[in-house]
């Protein structure tokens, strides 16, 4: 066809530069007009019917797809492809002109493809995300290695293309540069390397509440990158940690709590030793009516006795032997009392213990889980538990220690002004 129209433009008196011109001028109208028509094609029909049939389908990754922009991208791919081919027989006379074109198209679609594949990256990572697995093997570091390894290897590529050298001259040429690029990326070095370590060994996943205390964090997890863990702290403001600085520096995970089904609680009330004695026939006979009680006094009652027995116990002075006293019984109540507490959790860790005294008094320690881990529940059963506590510690004659506030030292010196001026009547 061109040797048929080069020889009928020849017969009208048109010289050879002349005719390769007009040829080669129809060539391109004509090479144009067809990549017009296959862009047409395929980004007017084609790619409407993809996206509508993938609409219509059940799975979620076609729709992501779509979403992400993955077949408008590849649409894209024909009118490099269209150039690339069509530069040998369009620009025939034109030799050296069939390189630059072919160069151009092979960049632009280089370009193109370094795009499909990072939407189909983000594609794969939010249909991963959707999924339950996600939730224990977070993938988003990993994908945006592959991104860097993808986006690296293109730009060699372009750059390599624009001046004209082989792509293995640069990537021979990166040795002698690797010392400069860990100074100048050593903070992404360490938080790429972090981030693949809190990704693999589990230490942490969206959604975990952790607690940096030297960060000023303490929230749920909301993002893990390459680099950074986006922290949404309590407060509602949000952190942005370096992800080496939780393996540098460490961090509490909360984890644990969550999936265990309870939250401690961890409690103490300092008693006034002064208020610690043996129980005696009256204070038995109250303690009898508590319900919570009954088991454990019948039950204590008739071990102590048998063991007195047993023993041979002078019961006329109280030291002797075993006794119970209000300090024990108030114990024993308080485990009755929780062991009973609807959302208090009996099968996990359950203590009721003395610390060690000191000058404020002997401290009676709670140590349970609550069965509710919501944090205004939590809090809310703390509060109920300490509440009555404190209310039921003057019915077993026990004192609450703590420090003299201005009222108390405002009834001693009134106390004292009381016994004063009933001496001075007694005087007088």
């Amino acid at each position: 066809m061109t040797e048929a129209a080069f020889s009928y433009l020849q017969i009208y008196g048109f010289n050879e530069a002349e005719t390769k011109i007009v040829v080669t001028a129809a060539m391109i109208l004509l090479a144009l007009l067809l990549v017009v028509a296959a862009e047409i094609l395929t980004k007017r029909i084609l790619l409407r019917i993809i996206v509508s049939v993938a609409k219509k389908t059940k799975t979620r990754y076609d729709d992501l797809l779509v979403k992400h922009k993955v077949f408008n991208w590849l649409a894209h791919m024909v009118p490099p492809l269209f150039l690339y081919n069509l530069a040998v027989p369009v620009l025939q006379f034109y030799p050296e002109s069939i390189k630059v074109v072919q160069s151009v198209a092979m960049l632009y679609l280089t370009v193109i493809v370094i795009l499909i594949l990072l939407s189909t990256l983000d594609a794969l990572l939010e249909f991963y995300n959707q999924s339950k697995a996600s939730e224990k093997l977070p993938l988003k570091s990993f994908v945006q290695v592959i991104k860097t390894v993808v986006v690296s290897i293109g730009t060699v590529i372009i750059i390599s293309g624009l001046i004209g050298k082989s792509p293995v001259v640069f990537f021979s040429g990166l040795g002698a540069f690797t010392a400069v690029i860990i100074l100048i990326f050593k903070d992404s070095i360490l938080g790429f390397v972090a981030g693949i370590q809190l990704t693999t060994n589990n230490l942490v996943r969206v959604g975990d509440w952790i607690e940096m205390p030297g960060y000023n964090v303490d929230g749920d997890v909301i993002d893990i990158s390459l680099v950074t863990v986006s922290v949404q702290n309590w407060d509602k403001t949000i952190s942005t940690i370096p992800a080496y600085a939780l393996i540098s520096e460490g961090f509490k995970n909360w984890r644990g709590m969550s999936e265990s089904g309870g939250r401690r609680i961890t409690r103490s009330v300092n008693i006034d030793m002064n208020s610690v004695r043996f129980c005696d026939e009256e204070m038995f006979e109250k303690f009898s009516k508590v319900q919570l009680l009954q088991d454990y006094l019948r039950v204590k009652n008739l071990e102590v006795s048998e063991y007195n027995k047993h023993h041979g116990i002078d019961a006329a002075s109280p030291v002797n032997g075993r006794r119970l006293t209000n300090l024990g019984t108030f114990r024993a109540y308080l485990v009755a009392y929780l062991r009973n507490h609807p959302k208090i959790d009996p099968d996990m860790t359950f203590l009721i213990r003395h610390l060690q005294p000191t000058e404020n008094g002997i401290p009676v320690q709670i140590y349970v889980f609550s069965n509710d881990q919501v944090w205004a529940n939590y809090e809310a059963i703390q509060a109920d538990i300490m509440d009555h506590v404190l209310a039921v510690l003057p019915f077993f004659e026990l004192r609450v220690f703590q420090s003299p506030s201005g009222g108390d030292i405002a009834k001693a010196v009134q106390a004292m002004q009381t016994a004063f001026s009933g001496n001075k009547k007694l005087e007088g």
